[in-house]
């Protein structure tokens, strides 16, 4: 806001575009839809139009993007017509709700209009742009000028204060509130810009009587405006401050007087201020400043005066917190100077000046004084003195006696004075608090210097203005002592805005002539208020901060349980809600509960003071500092900063404070009004209720006028606006709570011409032609309008409303309006289309004459005689030429009169062109200035940019002096970590001193003695221990009562609880058939974990299989190699032939021996395979056990790995921790060798440190001391924890109650709401109550499925923390074993070090056993406070759930409110209705038995139609039951044939004797091909008898759909023609409606047709109850095909465990095919070896031959050599031959097993076949399932829609069995075990759910009593129809799969075909074991649905055996 006008026009920004507004089409929109207000989270409300009502809740369409939403009727608040749209005063909307002002509110800030007005409030909304409506050109305009004729303005507010001032003689008071960065100061600079302009002393006095005495005087007086707007920004220069949300906020309040005389001029000023927070001037929060002045100074002081001044850099001084922030757009150093030349106008001294500025200097060098805590005791010292000097240089005091008052002040005990010296921190809070106070004084000074200035003693002020700038309803998370005093103050300024709202309403209506009971809504506020200010009966809050004050050792925790005690009970009063709340109590206030943390209080209350600090200050040899601090010390005794030196321990000193309130107001401040007795003690709350009831009694004595100002956003962004920010404001600013008080009267009112005007068309006959007087019109109006009389009243010039009621008026004349123009328009188009039709018919005619003209001119123009006549006839005129001159000069005559004329007007239009042109160039004079100004303003632009640019360049190099202290910071942690190294070194040195104690009898007698002293003092703290436990039991009586009193009110909530209790049983009942559902869905998972397991160890053993045979490869590598060095030294070495021919035997034999080796390591290998099978199924049992009670889902799976991993981190965090403990034992036994050697030399030390060791046991002591002292505040700790707990429970009894009470509200409401319906008539309650009920159990049935839902959810979540607790606890129980474990390793390994060091550590282990007793107790205090908090968090979590419900009542009770508010609305509408209900329910009664006869004909159809059904099932069963005989024959030849297998498999292993059992195998090859045909032929049988029952089948369900759609056909008929008569009566009830005049006549008839009706009742009932019979017949067939549903799932499952034997028995043939491979490979390798054998002995023969032709020399020598190796080569050809022999053998093995892996092969083909059509059938089967889930998710959407409370458990089992039926297809292998188990397992799942029909049922019932209409009966015979159509579908699909089957049987008989003619061939037979499995598969799944439990168990066991593969034949 400023004072420029750009080339903007103001107007824009004041007045409102009505063309805009009066919109037809808005209008017309507003209409055609039911436009609502819906609550949204990004907008605060989002308009939307309603689209559909459904009991309590409502569908709406959002206008913005057509989304259709369900919305609680709560929640929606109504629209205002168009018409009201950016309306000026928002008391007259006709729906007064949070949503309309909020949107009011939005659209005028967006179009630039910032001000509204809201009954007596002016609302103003930060625009963060400069706007030109503040010009003396709008200050002209606005003066003189009524309110309502002008728009608003903050002007418009300041005028009408003005002239009533001046009219009525009566003060004026204008209160600005608001949250900081609001434009609270902003809005008063303008009030008083316009008071200066208005009512300025030196304008227009020239006729004053009154001389000035002086020249000067007469300068001074003229100057009285502009030195009350320069008083201004001096107040700022030293009391605002940039904050996170204002850049100048004001830290302060303050009210201005300003006085006129009787004329209305100013004659003087006053200026009172509030609540100065004192406490910014020495440390501000981030991103924020401290005061003005302190920055001003800095920058804009000379050097002359800033050595004066002693003045440094900003970043020297420590209260200065973020050093310089600079505020963008502001210079501080022009603001400096600013603020002197406006000091100089308010006449201040050059002397005051610069005294003022050595304070403020001062204030600075008070921070720079540092203390540092000595080394051997805690006392303070001053290092460096150099900022002491400074300050008592700048304040005139001297620096020893400072120091000395400071450091060791004097404190009076008794009659003496002693010296006691301070603490660090007590002399750090004694300089803060002078810094503080000092400026406190100063800135009292300066203002009451300002009065001074403003006093005008000279003339007699007559009245004043005042204007109260001052913070609104402060509510932060943790609110403190400045909060309350803002928010006390607020309260008692909403009182008197209440108070005085309704007097001026009483005025209105007593003026009016109006009945009306006088309200007086102040009194709302009057119990908060009493709860703050009482002094007794009991004490209000500051009352009893008062007296905590007096005591010394009261603490703020005293404060607070004083507090809970005295006002615990209050309605205003509110416990902390949460064990975890940081907060102490919280106070409702009017606008919201506002939570307050009680921490500092009594310090901020007293506000102590160092008094020897203060009288030096007073003795000061500066006059100015003297003069400050004159008062303090003589006028009342301060509240001594010794008194309460605990206090300073306990809450911490450093904490940010957030408004200090003014402590010590006094005669210099503010006159002799606060001059105290002398020796008296008063507190800042005292003083602060003074200063407030004071300015409370001035404003009750003025008229008051509001202005709010609101902040539109955070962000300091123009043309945003945040709905919820801007919201709660409203509520905080009692705007909101304003237009509550204004429904509550007749806040729309109209005058009596413009109602007239406006509403006539509604009523056009009401009034008679000719004058009638305004009053009388309107009461006819009203009579034609039939208006309840709770909703007006006439008043002597206008007409008052209730809410709402001008809404229902515009709806009324809209459409009044467009019936109006459409008829309009009709007879618009008829005349114009009439007019038209005449044009032509005149054209025709036209013509016709011209033709007619024509043809006679055409036929005469040739005649004589014409052309004679045409020539004859103009000379006839020649005689009429003298009477033509006559007139021409007439002519003449006139035409010159006119040019006379003409020529003056002309010489007029000149004269107006000249100004017109001067005014033009004004204009473009004007013009120019404005292009100037913008050039300016470009310019500042430009500069602004550039600032913006330095303040970035300085905020980077904020953030680089950030990172240097943040890297000091580290800096001190490191000293911090070297002086913890230090003390670690001076306990090692400690330790080394009491060893060397022991040979030191005399010191350890000394020792003794002061063990017993410990003792003695351990003694009294056990005195004070047991006191401390009488205490306890005195508060655990206290909790004894507190508990009976809440039984008692338990008892009371019994009542209350009772249908709740039959709720919970319903949903114990649903949880334990939850908990059995969940037991089979674990089972079957545990299943297909099982399978899971076993697969993975069949991949593990192939894996083991491939390791070992590359195992074995590598040995026979490495053998090869050997052979190949032998054979090589053979070659080299002749003469050690022999040796080597022994090691090629040594290597044969050891060859034999590994082969050996080799199978009994495979044997053994086996063994322990088997071994591993049994250990893996035991390990699955295990498995299952614990996931029995594990839950087995991923979230919990990653649980376990994190746990896991959190394991292994611990391990090697142990590990790494012993590692640390044996080095530091090796480091003990280092340090023990030493100080072994140093012993005697310590001895020698020990006499020096004989003084130093009393000093370290002195600090031993205070430790034990500080140990008990930490004991007791533990103690003290829980003892506040049960108290807390106490507390707790309390407000548990404190919430029931307000249950209590509101649900007598409630019930209050209820009897209200009961006595307005009774005014209607009895026939309307019947039909309302009827209404009713079905609501009612819709609320329902909606909150059980609520309740249903959160108990799974609970449950849930209890089942997995209760198993992750399990987990928890056996992992850490396993940990604790491993630790233990290694803790007794340790032990073992320290025993022997601990005996060494016995002699020197004992008595440190006798002090450590008493540390770890008590570390003992701490422990167990800490596991009791976890358990007290765990208590703590459930209460909470009740509590939470108490507060949502308490909150919806709470809703429910405001909704009610606002319903009773427009009841009275409703009222005609509810007569209308029953009066035509009255005429239509006869014909009504006609249909019904209509119905019921056609609903009864149905019934008939669908009973036969049943009927039918059931025969033919029936003949169906009968054929299933022959099927099932021709199966188990077929099952008999299976058997025989598996025999046969048998016995082939026989034959195959028998491998010698194949030629002798040919001839047997031809004749069981012969027996096999009889028993073919034979199967064949039963097989054909089967396949005929099959097609005949399909045949059947087919035929019945053909009927079955032509009856259905015949049925269908004629229900949709039926609700045609109900549709078409429900539309007939809705138009009879529409014209009925216009027949209201007959209403009283119809009453008396209602009466004598209420019995009649009561009877059609009755029947109605009964015929409702018969229609719920035959729904519940159709809920019972859809229950049958539900369980036939279920058979064909249960057939499904036998058809996928067979598909997995299948799979099984593939698996087992591929792991033989895998071990025959391996044989082969061991028999290839075996044939290797053998070979390599054969040829290195052929080599050896080879080279013995070379060798004997050779050898010519000694052949003698050599024969017998020679026959020596021709033996021996005899022995190598025989064991080559027997090789040879051998190599034939394998040769022959070889054979064989290619032809066993060929044959296998060919079998696993087959297998891998037949499983792949098994795969395709498992996709097939698949696919219907999701067909049939498809089609199930249609009818469960249809039943959905009816039935969601019977139906949502059926769906969620479904949805489970769905689940389960997925994982079950993924699953490939199943055991007979399992299949048995699942079967047990539907048994029960199937009882489960016959439980769960029956409870559906039950509910059902109750839905079916409260819906009584027919449509929906026929619709569910519908739907239970189409399910019935449904199911025989799936059993085509289960008939087409027999046929399938027929087809396996016709592909068996093809494999035994070829098995035949592979017997012809002699080839090798094989049997696929798929078929017959699948044949059996497909057989079962037709009978299944027929077979008992025990028939079924034994048909999968046979099929088993069936299913096992045949071996080969060889």
């Amino acid at each position: 806001m400023s004072h420029r006008s750009g080339q903007e026009d103001p107007e824009r920004y004041l007045f409102v575009d009505r063309a805009v507004v009066y919109n037809p089409a808005t209008q017309a929109d507003w209409t055609a839809k039911k436009l609502v207000w819906v609550p949204s989270e990004r907008h605060g409300f989002e308009a939307a139009s309603i689209r559909e009502e459904r009991g309590e809740e409502v569908l709406v369409e959002l206008a913005e993007n057509g989304k259709k939403v369900v919305i609680n009727k709560d929640d929606i608040q109504k629209m205002n017509p168009p018409k009201f749209s950016k309306v000026e005063d928002m008391a007259e909307l006709t729906c007064l709700n949070e949503a309309s002002v909020l949107h009011n509110l939005k659209d005028r800030y967006y179009s630039g209009l910032i001000y509204t007005y809201s009954g007596l409030f002016c609302v103003v909304i930060n625009p963060y742009k400069n706007l030109p409506i503040y010009s003396e050109n709008i200050i002209e305009m606005y003066r003189g000028k009524k309110r309502h004729e002008m728009p608003p303005h903050i002007y418009a507010i300041s005028e009408s204060a003005y002239r009533c001032m001046l009219q009525d003689r009566e003060d004026q008071s204008i209160l600005c509130t608001g949250e900081s960065g609001a434009g609270k100061t902003e809005n008063t600079k303008k009030v008083i810009q316009y008071l200066a302009h208005v009512a300025s002393s030196h304008k227009g006095r020239k006729d004053h009587n009154i001389p000035p005495e002086s020249p000067k005087a007469f300068k001074l007086q003229g100057e009285l405006e502009r030195q009350l707007l320069q008083a201004n920004p001096i107040l700022e220069s030293f009391g605002n401050a940039k904050t996170v949300k204002n850049d100048n906020s004001s830290r302060f309040g303050k009210f201005i007087r300003i006085n006129f005389d009787v004329t209305g001029y100013i004659v003087g000023a006053n200026i009172e201020t509030y609540l100065l927070e004192k406490s910014r001037a020495i440390r501000q929060a981030k991103d924020e400043r401290t005061f003005h002045i302190f920055y001003r100074l800095l920058a804009g002081a000379g050097e002359h005066l800033r050595t004066d001044l002693l003045l440094e850099g900003f970043n020297n001084y420590r209260f200065l917190s973020n050093g310089n922030i600079p505020i963008p757009g502001q210079q501080d150093k022009e603001n400096f100077q600013e603020t002197l030349e406006a000091m100089h106008i308010m006449s201040f001294s050059h002397d005051e000046i610069i005294c003022m500025l050595k304070v403020v200097s001062g204030v600075l060098q008070f921070g720079n004084i540092v203390f540092k805590k000595e080394r051997n005791s805690d006392q303070a010292s001053m290092p460096e003195n150099t900022a002491a000097q400074k300050l008592c240089h700048l304040l005139g005091m001297n620096v020893m006696e400072f120091t000395r008052a400071i450091l060791t002040p004097r404190i009076k005990v008794g009659r003496d004075y002693v010296q006691k010296a301070q603490t660090k921190e007590q002399a750090d809070f004694a300089v803060e608090a002078l810094a503080k106070a000092t400026y406190e004084r100063l800135f009292r000074w300066l203002v009451h210097r300002i009065n001074k200035a403003l006093d005008r003693t000279k003339r007699q002020g007559a009245s004043f203005i005042g204007i109260l700038d001052i913070a609104g309803f402060e509510i932060f998370e943790l609110n403190s002592f400045e909060q309350l005093c803002i928010n006390y103050t607020n309260e008692k300024l909403q009182q008197l805005f209440n108070h005085t709202m309704f007097i001026l309403e009483q005025e209105e209506y007593q003026r009016e002539g109006i009945e009306w009971s006088f309200i007086d809504f102040g009194l709302d506020l009057q119990p908060c208020i009493d709860l703050i200010e009482r002094p007794n009966n009991p004490p209000g809050i500051l009352a009893l901060l008062d007296e905590e004050c007096w005591f010394p050792k009261a603490t703020d925790k005293t404060f607070v349980d004083k507090v809970l005690q005295e006002q615990g009970t209050h309605t205003k009063f509110q416990k902390p809600r949460q064990l975890k709340d940081k907060a102490d109590f919280c106070i409702i206030h009017i606008l919201c509960p506002v939570d307050y943390k009680a921490d500092e209080w009594l310090m901020k209350n007293m506000d102590p003071l160092n008094d020897n600090v203060a009288t030096l200050l007073h003795q000061s040899t500066d006059k100015f500092v003297a003069e400050l601090w004159k008062d303090d010390i003589q006028t009342f005794q301060r509240a001594s900063f010794y008194d309460n030196v605990s206090g300073l321990h306990e809450a911490p000193v450093d904490r940010i404070v957030g408004l200090d309130q003014v402590a010590g107001m006094n005669e210099t401040a503010f006159g002799a009004a606060y001059k105290t007795k002398k020796g008296m003690f008063r507190t800042v709350g005292q003083l602060y209720k003074e200063q407030l009831s004071k300015l409370m009694a001035t404003l009750r004595n003025t008229n008051p006028n509001f202005v709010r100002c609101i902040i539109p956003n955070h962000e300091k962004r123009a043309g945003k606006l945040d709905p919820h920010l801007v919201l709660d404001q409203l509520r905080c600013n009692g705007v909101l709570e304003g237009i509550r008080i204004c429904r509550q009267g007749f806040p729309n009112r109209i005058v009596f011409q413009e109602f007239r005007q406006r509403y006539e068309i509604l009523t056009p006959n009401a009034i008679p032609k000719g004058f009638m007087d305004g009053k009388q019109a309107c009461e006819r109006m009203i009579q034609a309008l039939e208006l309840d009389i709770n909703l007006f009243r006439i008043g002597q010039s206008k007409i008052f409303f209730r809410a709402g009621v001008l809404a229902h008026l515009e709806e009324e004349r809209d459409l009044k309006i467009t019936d109006i123009i459409i008829y309009f328009q009709a007879v618009c188009r008829g005349y114009l289309a009439r007019k038209a039709f005449a044009k032509k018919q005149q054209q025709l005619s036209a013509l016709k004459v011209l033709q007619r003209n024509c043809a006679a001119y055409l036929k005469l123009r040739h005649w004589q005689w014409w052309r004679l006549f045409t020539k004859v006839k103009p000379l006839l005129q020649v005689t009429r030429q003298e009477e033509e001159m006559q007139a021409k000069d007439e002519e003449l005559v006139k035409v010159k009169e006119k040019q006379t004329k003409v020529e003056g007007e002309l010489m007029e239009m000149e004269r107006k062109h000249q100004q017109l042109m001067e005014e033009k160039n004004i204009l473009a004079e004007q013009l120019q200035a404005e292009t100037e100004l913008f050039a300016e303003a470009e310019e500042m632009r430009a500069r602004l940019a550039s600032k913006k640019q330095e303040l970035e360049e300085i905020l980077h190099d904020l953030e680089s002096r950030l990172e240097e202290e943040e890297e000091r910071s580290q800096g001190m942690v490191n000293e911090k970590k070297k002086m913890q190294s230090h003390i670690q070194d001076l306990e090692e040195q400690l330790d080394e001193e009491e060893a060397a104690r022991q040979k030191l009898q005399l010191e350890k007698v000394t020792a003794e003695a002061k063990i017993k002293k410990f003792e003695e003092d351990i003694l009294l703290l056990e005195d004070q221990n047991s006191k401390f436990v009488k205490e306890k039991k005195l508060l655990e009586d206290r909790i004894n009562e507190v508990t009976s009193m809440l039984a008692e009110e338990e008892e009371k909530a019994k009542n209350v609880g009772k249908i709740k209790n039959k709720q919970e049983l319903m949903l114990v009942d649903l949880e334990e058939r939850l908990k059995k559902e969940e037991k089979t869905r674990q089972e079957l998972e545990k299943a297909k974990r099982k399978l899971d397991g076993e697969t993975s160890d069949f991949q593990d053993q192939i894996t083991e299989l491939q390791t070992q045979i590359e195992e074995f490869k590598g040995h026979l590598c490495k053998k090869e190699e050997e052979q190949q060095m032998l054979q090589a030294r053979g070659e080299d070495e002749v003469s050690q032939k022999n040796n080597a021919l022994k090691q090629v035997r040594e290597m044969q034999a050891q060859l034999s021996e590994l082969q050996e080796d080799l199978e009994s390591e495979k044997q053994a290998r086996n063994k322990a395979e088997k071994l591993k099978r049994d250990l893996s199924e035991e390990l699955e049992a295990l498995k299952t056990e614990l996931e029995d009670t594990l839950d087995t889902t991923a979230a919990q799976q990653e649980l376990r790995t994190k746990r896991e991993q959190e394991v292994a981190e611990l391990k090697k965090a142990i590990e790494e921790e012993t590692k640390n403990h044996e080095a530091q034992i090796q480091e003990m036994r280092q340090r023990h060798g030493s100080a072994l050697e140093e012993l005697s030399e310590q001895l020698e030390q020990a006499k020096r440190f004989k003084a130093n060791l009393e000093k370290t046991k002195q600090s031993q002591e205070s430790a034990n001391k500080e140990l008990a002292g930490e004991v007791k505040s533990l103690q003290q700790a829980k003892t506040e924890s049960e108290h807390k707990r106490k507390k707790l429970e309390g407000q548990l009894q404190e919430f029931m109650a307000r249950v209590t009470e509101g649900e007598r509200a409630k019930g209050e409401l209820a009897e209200r709401s009961h006595k307005v319906q009774t005014e209607l008539d009895n026939v309307s309650a019947m039909l309302e109550d009827a209404e009713r009920k079905g609501i009612k159990m819709a609320k329902d049935v909606a909150g059980l499925e609520s309740q249903l839902q959160d108990t799974q959810e609970l449950l849930q979540e209890e089942t997995r923390q209760k198993l992750n607790l399990s987990s928890r606890i056996r992992q850490l129980e396993e940990e604790k074993n491993t630790l233990q474990e290694q803790q007794e390793e340790d032990e073992e390994a320290r025993k022997n070090l601990e005996k060494q060091m016995l002699t020197i550590q004992a008595q440190l282990s006798e002090s450590k056993k008493k540390l770890e007793d008590d570390v003992g107790t701490i422990d167990g205090l800490e596991e009791t406070k976890k358990k007290l908090q765990k208590d703590m968090e459930l209460t909470s979590q009740r509590l939470d759930e108490k507060t949502i419900a308490f909150e919806k009542m709470e809703k429910t009770k405001t909704r009610l409110q606002q319903e009773l508010d427009d009841l009275t609305v409703d009222l005609d509408h509810q007569r209308q209705i029953v009066s035509s209900l009255e005429k239509k329910q006869k014909k009504f009664d006609q249909m019904l038995a209509e119905e019921k006869s056609i609903s009864a004909r149905y019934a008939e159809e669908r009973d036969r139609a049943e009927a039918e059904a059931r025969e033919k099932e029936t003949k169906a069963l009968s054929m299933t039951r022959a099927l099932d005989e021709a199966l188990e024959a077929k099952e008999e030849l299976e058997r025989i044939n598996k025999q046969l297998r048998a016995e082939m498999e026989d034959l195959m292993s028998s491998k010698d004797d194949v030629g002798k059992n040919v001839h047997e195998l031809e004749k069981s090859k012969r027996t096999l091909e009889q028993q073919l045909e034979e199967m064949k032929t039963q097989l054909e049988e089967l396949e005929d008898e099959l097609q005949a029952t399909e045949d059947a089948k087919l035929r019945l369900e053909v009927n079955m759909q032509a009856m259905k759609a015949q049925y269908e056909r004629d229900l949709q008929g039926r609700d045609d023609q109900n549709d078409e008569k429900k539309r007939a009566l809705i138009k009879q009830v529409r014209e009925m409606e216009a027949e209201l005049e007959d209403e009283r006549k119809q009453r008396a008839l209602a009466v004598a047709a209420k019995k009649k009706l009561e009877m059609d009742l009755k029947d109605v009932e009964a015929q409702v109850e018969g229609a719920s019979k035959a729904r519940d017949e159709a809920i019972k067939q859809l229950r049958k095909l539900q369980a036939q549903m279920k058979d064909y799932q249960r057939e499904l499952e036998d058809a996928r465990a067979s598909r997995d034997d299948i799979f099984a028995v593939s698996k087992e043939n591929e792991k033989k095919l895998k071990s025959l491979e391996a044989e082969i490979v061991q028999l290839h390798e075996d044939l290797a070896a053998s070979e390599r054998g054969r040829r290195h002995a052929e080599q050896e023969r080879d080279e013995l031959q070379d060798e004997i032709s050779n050898s010519t020399s000694g052949k003698s020598a050599l024969m017998d050599e020679k026959r020596r190796l021709e033996a021996r080569i005899a022995q190598l050809e025989e064991e080559l031959e027997e090789e040879q022999g051998n190599m034939e053998l394998l040769n022959d093995r070889f054979r064989k097993t290619t032809m066993q892996v060929d044959t296998l092969t060919t079998e696993l083909s087959a297998e891998r076949s037949t499983a792949q059509k098994s795969e395709n059938a498992r996709q097939q089967l698949e696919r219907q399932n999701k067909e049939l889930r498809a089609k199930l998710g249609e009818l469960e959407g249809a039943v959905k829609s009816r039935f969601k409370a019977s139906i949502t458990a059926l769906e969620a089992k479904i949805a489970q069995l769905e689940e389960q039926l997925e994982q079950e297809a993924k699953e490939r292998a199943a055991a007979n075990k399992i299949v048995r188990r699942t079967e047990k397992k539907l048994k029960e799942i199937c009882m489960q759910v016959e439980d769960e029909r029956r409870h559906a049922d039950q509910f059902k019932e109750q839905v079916e009593k409260a819906n009584s209409r027919m449509k929906q009966l026929k619709r569910q015979l519908e739907e239970a129809e189409e399910e019935a159509t449904r199911a025989n579908a799936s059993r085509r699909k289960l008939q087409r799969e027999l046929d399938d089957a027929t087809e396996a049987s016709e592909g068996l008989s093809r494999e035994v075909h070829t098995l035949k003619n592979r017997l012809r061939r002699g080839g090798p037979i094989s049997f696929s074991s798929s078929r017959s499995g699948r044949r059996a598969l497909q057989v079962e799944g037709t009978s299944l649905d027929l077979l008992s439990d025990d028939e079924l168990e034994n048909k999968i066991t046979d099929n088993n055996a069936n299913e096992t593969p045949a071996t080969p034949l060889e």
